[in-house]
């Protein structure tokens, strides 16, 4: 049921979003004067067909992968001289170039729409209060502690811990990061600067907060056991349901999170468990099973699901604004998104991201499916995201892609004439060979995290 549910969600994104993009080329192509010949939602034989006043034919195909507009064009087929003034290829640069343009433009559109409907709507979130700081870590030697509130990271306003979650993930080979921080019940602000030259941050695996060695406020870990798994070291250590760690190794445990670490630091070697059960306390040795990691290091893991509490009231927040605040929180958000994907990208490029991270159909399909699950407001704010992402990537100057038209534009638009239609050919196959090895990768990667 699982698999169905992330592909009937991601079904809707992807229609969501080639529909708005192929709308953005369909519009503005009309607007400059050119015959749509078809309007075509997914690949392969039609689903669905309908043809207007205009003579476009609407298609829905059944294979939901893609899309495309069909306009007229010389280069494509002959055209009856009374109707060359309707061909693409006649019309100016500057028209060509808005309508190549739209379809990005349109994505990114959505994008705005999508989180104004979300500022309006109002959406939960936990203020970026540190609950505790671990030991030996980053933190630690900023001289963070807990109780502070980041008010900023990299010179970037952070209201909540997803706003903290983006600057720092800005930061991704970065050597330091400035935090602007406020002490408990006090107004005046402070600087700490974190040394970065030591952060191993997996975006795949962590939380760009926690891999700093900073445990935010929000909903919290008891360390009261739920759920035991079968065959796992803590069922072999004699770990049950409604036990609760009271210490581990003489150390007291009152939140899951120490715990947590203690298990992590310590695979296949004995700890010693204080428990408390039914009101009596006793001794269980446990030895967490070593899982290993993509960099050939290991984890301890133990196989015990905790009691999750609801955060505190205190640190929520709702960030919810009238139509005209939401707009502008809406347009802010989606530039502050648009100039993160840039610089994933350019970090891609030069190394400081791993390659391993890109993410393909599978894993967004998954991302889909979590964040239906979560609530339409949710779903909304991945549609943003993936929105935006699409829109960034189609400007790639690939000929295949909407960034490689415009790029032969320009150069016409310089030269005072059109690429060669072979030069344009050879950049194509280049280009489809580009974007199906990036496809690959990122399959190969989503097939890797299953």
């Amino acid at each position: 049921m699982g698999i169905l549910w992330n592909l009937a969600a991601f079904i809707i994104v992807l229609g969501i979003l080639i529909t708005v993009h192929e709308f953005g080329h369909f519009w503005v192509a009309r607007r400059c004067g050119v015959y749509v010949e078809r309007f075509s939602i997914g690949f392969g034989k039609a689903i669905w067909r309908k043809t207007d006043k205009h003579g476009t034919e609407f298609v829905v195909a059944w294979i939901p992968l893609g899309g495309y507009v069909k306009m007229l064009d010389e280069r494509v087929a002959e055209v009856a001289p009374e109707r060359r003034h309707l061909a693409f290829n006649n019309k100016t640069v500057g028209q060509r170039a808005a309508i190549v343009a739209a379809g990005p433009i349109a994505n990114f559109l959505l994008a705005i729409v999508a989180y104004w409907l979300v500022f309006m709507i109002g959406v939960p979130a936990l203020k970026p209060i540190i609950a505790d700081i671990r030991p030996d870590s980053i933190a630690e030697q900023a001289k963070l502690t807990p109780g502070m509130e980041l008010k900023s990271v990299a010179g970037i306003e952070t209201p909540d811990q997803n706003a903290v979650r983006l600057a720092l993930v800005s930061k991704i080979g970065a050597k330091e990061v400035i935090f602007v921080v406020t002490q408990p019940n006090s107004l005046s602000e402070s600087e700490n600067i974190l040394n970065l030259q030591q952060w191993n941050f997996d975006p795949e695996r962590q939380d760009p907060i926690v891999s700093l060695g900073i445990m935010p406020v929000g909903a919290r870990l008891d360390s009261k056991v739920v759920e035991v798994t079968p065959d796992s070291a803590a069922e072999k250590a004699g770990l049950q349901a409604g036990d609760r760690i009271v210490k581990v190794d003489g150390q007291p445990i009152d939140t899951w999170h120490p715990f947590t670490y203690f298990v992590r630091q310590s695979p296949n070697k004995t700890l010693e468990l204080l428990v408390e059960r039914n009101g009596a306390s006793l001794v269980l040795n446990i030895t967490p099973t070593a899982i290993a990691l993509k960099d050939g290091s290991e984890v301890g893991q133990v196989g015990a699901k905790l009691q999750v509490l609801p955060p505190d009231e205190q640190y929520l927040i709702m960030q919810q604004y009238n139509p005209f605040s939401a707009l502008y929180e809406a347009s802010d958000k989606t530039w502050q998104l648009m100039g993160l994907t840039v610089k994933m990208i350019g970090k891609l490029v030069v190394g400081d991201v791993k390659l391993t991270n890109l993410s393909g159909p599978v894993s967004i399909a998954k991302g889909a499916g979590m964040s239906a699950d979560s609530g339409f407001v949710y779903y909304l704010m991945f549609i943003a995201l993936i929105s935006v992402n699409l829109g960034i990537i189609n400007l790639f100057p690939l000929p295949v892609l909407d960034g490689g038209h415009l790029l032969f534009l320009v150069i016409e638009k310089i030269k005072g004439g059109p690429v060669s239609e072979r030069v344009q050919d050879v950049c194509y196959r280049f280009g489809v060979m580009a974007l199906m090895l990036l496809m690959g990768l990122a399959l190969f990667n989503d097939f890797s995290r299953l």
